[in-house]
């Protein structure tokens, strides 16, 4: 009876700790990758790529500590899983926390002109942004984007400026 009162005691103080170690490795993980910018996560390279396995490795050995058993892992992935759900539930109630955890989307060229100082905060290049325009625009000069936006996700939008002989073409088919 002794032994059986142990070990459930010893299951509690584990799946406590199991849950608290999920809890601050979630927190942590996300104010870092946030620090690090919405770039980070819309382009991963191969040294991305292996810094997000050794940060994995390095989080499953911070959350599951000395016990590795099934029962352990499972309840770090349903704290996980129930953190998410709930992070989401906050961010679909209170919008400044959505702005705060997701961010918000960042204009980085206005009418070909990009402002040095937004592209340096968000690491973002001419290059990154003629890139983004060439493949979703067919734009190939940075005169021809009235605005780039660094969404929320970290992919870059560009919108062409309105050309005026299609709104001219406009006018005069429909005055006839």
């Amino acid at each position: 009876m002794r032994l059986a009162y142990l070990r459930c005691r010893n299951f509690r103080k584990v799946a406590v700790d199991t849950v608290i170690r999920a809890f601050l490795i979630y927190i942590f993980l996300l104010i870092i990758l946030r620090i690090s910018g919405k770039r980070i996560m819309a382009q991963i390279t191969v040294f991305d790529f292996v810094l997000l396995l050794v940060i994995a490795e390095a989080t499953q050995n911070a959350m599951l500590g000395e016990d590795y058993s099934i029962t352990t892992a499972m309840l770090a992935i349903m704290s996980l899983v129930g953190l998410n759900i709930a992070f989401s539930l906050l961010k679909h109630r209170w919008p400044g926390f959505d702005r705060l955890v997701e961010g918000m989307p960042l204009v980085i060229v206005e009418n070909g002109k990009p402002p040095k100082e937004r592209m340096d905060k968000l690491r973002v290049d001419e290059d990154d942004i003629l890139s983004a325009a060439r493949s979703l625009q067919g734009l190939e000069r940075m005169d021809q984007i009235k605005y780039a936006v660094v969404e929320r996700s970290g992919s870059i939008s560009i919108v062409p400026p309105v050309k005026l002989t299609r709104v001219v073409w406009k006018i005069r088919f429909h005055s006839r």
